[in-house]
C-alpha cells in the first residue's frame, strides 16, 4: 500500500499534446506525465526557468483515467512566415515581417482540443514535497492552472486529497464526482470504462499493453521532451476519444 494524491480535472476545452509539428498541434484524449506535472508545477509556483525544481518535479509518478468521453474539435489558425533566405536574424517578428513584405508565406496549421473533459489524476512518490505539501497548493494555487493551453481553464476545484491504496486504478476510483459536474446519464459504472494510462509502477510487472509517448519533461525553457512508458492498466472497455 502507498498514499496517492488524487484530483480531478474538469474543463469545457482542453488540450493534452504529443507528437507535434509546426503545422499539427494534435491533442489526445488524456493528460501526459509533463500536463500533471507542469499543473502541479503552476500550483506550487515553479517558473520554467527553475531547472532544479523542474526537476525535481520528475520524482513523482503520474496516472491519469477519464470519467467520461470526451469530443474532439479542430481549431485552424491562418500564419504567416518568413522565409529564412530573406530575412537573416529579425530582432522581432513585426520587423521580421516588414522586411519580408510580399514575400511573407501563409500557412494553414491545426490546433486539436478535447471538448468536456472530465479526467482523474493520481500522483505519488517520494519527492522534494510531501503530497500533503503538493494538496495544500493545489487548493491554493500560486500560478493559474489551465489544461494544456491557456484558453482551456478548469471547470472546478481540482478537490485534492490523498488517500492510501495498493494501485493507481484504487486510487482513482477514490475521486468523488460533484453531482453538478456528472454528464446527463452518467453511473459510478462508467469511470471504468475506460483504461487507467500510468507511469510504470514499482513492485508490479508490466501489464500486456504498453505504449511510450513524448511526455518526459526535460527543458521547459526551450519545449524538449523525452519519451516514457505508460503503462495500460483495467479492463479495455471503450476509448475516451472515440464512440463507445
Amino acid at each position: 500500500m502507498r498514499e496517492h494524491l488524487v484530483f480531478l480535472l474538469s474543463a469545457p476545452l482542453a488540450s493534452f499534446g504529443g507528437y507535434a509539428g509546426h503545422e499539427r498541434r494534435g491533442s489526445g484524449p488524456v493528460p501526459m506525465r509533463s500536463a500533471v506535472l507542469g499543473l502541479v508545477g503552476a500550483a506550487l509556483g515553479i517558473d520554467r526557468i527553475d531547472a532544479e525544481s523542474q526537476a525535481a518535479l520528475r520524482a513523482y509518478s503520474v496516472a491519469v483515467q477519464s470519467f467520461h468521453r470526451s469530443t474532439p474539435l479542430r481549431d485552424y489558425h491562418t500564419v504567416q512566415t518568413v522565409p529564412t533566405a530573406k530575412v537573416k536574424r529579425p530582432s522581432t517578428r513585426s520587423r521580421a515581417l516588414a522586411r519580408a513584405g510580399r514575400d511573407a508565406n501563409t500557412v494553414i496549421t491545426i490546433r486539436d482540443y478535447r471538448c468536456d473533459v472530465l479526467i482523474g489524476a493520481a500522483v505519488w512518490g517520494d519527492g522534494r514535497w510531501t503530497l500533503d505539501d503538493l494538496a495544500d497548493r493545489l487548493r491554493r494555487p500560486r500560478f493559474p492552472l489551465y489544461l494544456g493551453r491557456k484558453s482551456c481553464p478548469l471547470a472546478n476545484p481540482l478537490n485534492p486529497e490523498v488517500v492510501t491504496a495498493e494501485t493507481p486504478v484504487e486510487a482513482l476510483a477514490r475521486i468523488g464526482i460533484p453531482q453538478w459536474l456528472r454528464p446527463e446519464g452518467w453511473s459510478e459504472q462508467d469511470r471504468s470504462q475506460y483504461l487507467v494510462h500510468s507511469d510504470p509502477v514499482d513492485g508490479f510487472h508490466p501489464p500486456p499493453s504498453s505504449e511510450r509517448v513524448p511526455g518526459e519533461p526535460l527543458d521547459r525553457r526551450n519545449w524538449t521532451f523525452g519519451e516514457c512508458a505508460v503503462w495500460h492498466l483495467g479492463e479495455r472497455r471503450s476509448d475516451p476519444g472515440s464512440p463507445a
